[in-house]
């Protein structure tokens, strides 16, 4: 009987949208879009064109702000669209198709960020096996991985997904299409979908977290040993920007997926998956360039 009165969904509405002002969050979301745009465009380009950032370093680099691009690229157009509407609304299928992609942008991203360590590892602790160990077919092989981890990740939160029923009007406390808000939302069963949620977050979330930590421990140990100031700084200065954006990342990731059993407050809510979904890609290329001193000079060349 309970059965009865479950629907076919073929839209869902957002009601994240429910105490914003159209037009001012149109014209935010559009100004850190198009920022977004720029700053990891012009990273991908430097790393292309500046033969002083052909490194493995710069490669990864690269990567990340490829997959920032794709992070923006499946929320904010949808979102932008939604804010000058009177009701905002994803169709089913689109609401799948942006969780499947920001969950596989994810994934590869907590991967490549803990492969960014290690390669940060290997240059300051073991830089004599720098040049074997992260040969051009080893960061290919990586990054190869970090992609298909996270795709193996989303492909699963998806298929989930499709198996769960919802009952009447099918509202989304949310701006987006994510795993929480539509557990929130389904009036079926959603205990494998929880299992499966808890699990990424070990195994994708905390577990590339643990490599970064243990990784920057050597380094740190390393740099210490280190007799000449000079060279710690140096050595410090290329890892602090990919602390900062660690810290960042892995910090909004815990929030938005790791949230209490009481939940967030729809605004809060909105809040921790803005800060994730949109802002961190914004935050990530400006990070990068005031705090490196290589892309620095390739910007300042270029123009």
């Amino acid at each position: 009987m309970a059965g009865m009165n479950e629907t076919q969904v073929m839209e869902f509405m957002l009601l994240g949208f429910s105490h914003v002002v159209g037009p001012f969050l149109f014209a935010l979301f559009l100004a850190i879009y198009l920022t977004t745009l720029l700053g990891n465009s012009a990273i991908l380009a430097l790393v292309s064109l500046d033969p002083h950032l052909h490194s493995p370093m710069y490669f990864f680099l690269s990567q990340l702000s490829c997959l920032d691009l794709c992070y923006s690229s499946v929320t904010v157009p949808k979102i932008l669209a939604n804010t000058l509407r009177p009701q905002a609304t994803i169709s089913y299928r689109g609401c799948l198709a942006q969780m499947f992609f920001l969950m596989g942008c994810a994934g590869a991203e907590c991967s490549l960020l803990a492969v960014m360590a290690y390669d940060r590892y290997v240059a300051i602790c073991q830089p004599l096996h720098y040049a074997g160990a992260m040969s051009r077919r080893v960061c290919a092989a990586a990054t190869a991985g970090c992609w298909l981890w996270g795709l193996l990740d989303s492909t699963l939160h998806t298929f989930l997904a499709t198996r769960l029923s919802f009952c009447g009007a099918a509202r989304l406390q949310h701006i987006l299409c994510d795993v929480p808000p539509l557990l929130g939302a389904a009036c079926s069963n959603t205990r494998s979908n929880e299992l499966a949620l808890h699990a990424s977050s070990v195994f994708v979330g905390l577990g590339p977290f643990l490599l970064v930590v243990v990784s920057y421990l050597c380094i740190l140990a390393t740099v210490l040993r280190m007799p000449p100031a000079t060279s710690k700084h140096r050595a410090l200065s290329t890892c602090s920007a990919h602390l900062l954006v660690v810290t960042l990342y892995f910090t909004t990731a815990n929030l938005n997926y790791n949230r209490p059993s009481s939940g967030y407050s729809p605004a809060a809510d909105t809040l921790v998956s803005t800060l994730y979904c949109i802002v961190t890609p914004i935050l990530n290329p400006l990070i990068y360039s005031l705090r490196n001193q290589e892309v620095w000079g390739a910007l300042q060349k270029a123009v």
